[in-house]
């Protein structure tokens, strides 16, 4: 089984994918919007070819192959970035696992029914930087953050994300007078509207759950994390272990 708690035959593991020289276009132009100086979005702006792009993407949906990227971060968590490739119904899905839960938490889906955003800004980094070196999937924090960009909507950015996200982009092969700027331009156009984060408080979560500490709710009414737990059905210690993980945990 490649994911914890996902048994399908088509998953694959995918890591080998961001090999591909282009990769990173094919995963993050989705992103990108037309600019008044440089036009369209092109594969150009990644520093790719796009014939490259179009190899990569090819891979990436491939109907007979899902696959799926793996993010492992601490106390045995992983996060995954599943291509769901259906034929007449492409997505893909951000999601948690842990070989301990009866099922994934979700973060979020970029399909023709979007849910989201998944991540705030210091979950999304803490996960690129907290690198389970033992566990299967990707260890290269930059290409982590990357991975990870789609799930993001946060209102709250702080002043150097500009700055993280530009060297991440440098180290994909942007060319890097240009990485501050794309990175500019992919924090300005995320996928999700930005929204606020905040831990809960003591009224009952919707559903009539009540509300485990240190775990961030999200108030995009979009999100699976508006309101709702992150992992359904986990007990309050593995709420718990989830909360140091994700590096929101405020308890004792």
């Amino acid at each position: 089984m490649v994911i914890d708690g996902y048994d399908d035959d088509c998953v694959v593991a995918g890591e080998e994918l961001l090999g591909l020289p282009g990769f990173w276009a094919a995963y993050l132009l989705m992103l990108c919007r037309r600019d008044e100086e440089r036009g369209e979005p092109s594969p150009e702006w990644f520093g790719a070819d796009a014939a490259d792009v179009d190899a990569a993407s090819d891979a990436l949906s491939d109907a007979g192959r899902w696959p799926a990227l793996r993010i492992p971060f601490a106390d045995g968590h992983t996060a995954v970035v599943l291509s769901r490739n259906f034929e007449d119904d492409p997505g893909t899905e951000y999601f948690v696992v842990h070989p301990e839960w009866d099922r994934p938490g979700h973060l979020a889906t970029i399909d023709g029914h979007d849910s989201g955003p998944g991540l705030a800004w210091r979950e999304l980094l803490h996960i690129a930087r907290t690198v389970a070196a033992g566990a299967p999937g990707t260890h290269d924090a930059h290409a982590r953050l990357l991975l990870l960009l789609p799930a993001l909507g946060d209102s709250e950015l702080p002043g150097d994300a500009v700055g993280v996200v530009g060297q991440a982009l440098a180290w994909a092969g942007v060319p890097v007078a240009d990485s501050p700027w794309l990175a500019a331009h992919l924090l300005d156009h995320t996928w999700f509207a930005p929204a606020t984060w905040s831990l809960p408080g003591s009224s009952p979560l919707t559903g009539g759950e009540d509300p485990y500490e240190g775990i961030l709710v999200c108030d995009g009414t979009l999100s699976p994390r508006h309101g709702m737990r992150l992992a359904q059905g986990i007990s309050r210690e593995h709420s718990d272990r989830l909360a140091r993980a994700l590096g929101t945990w405020t308890g004792a």
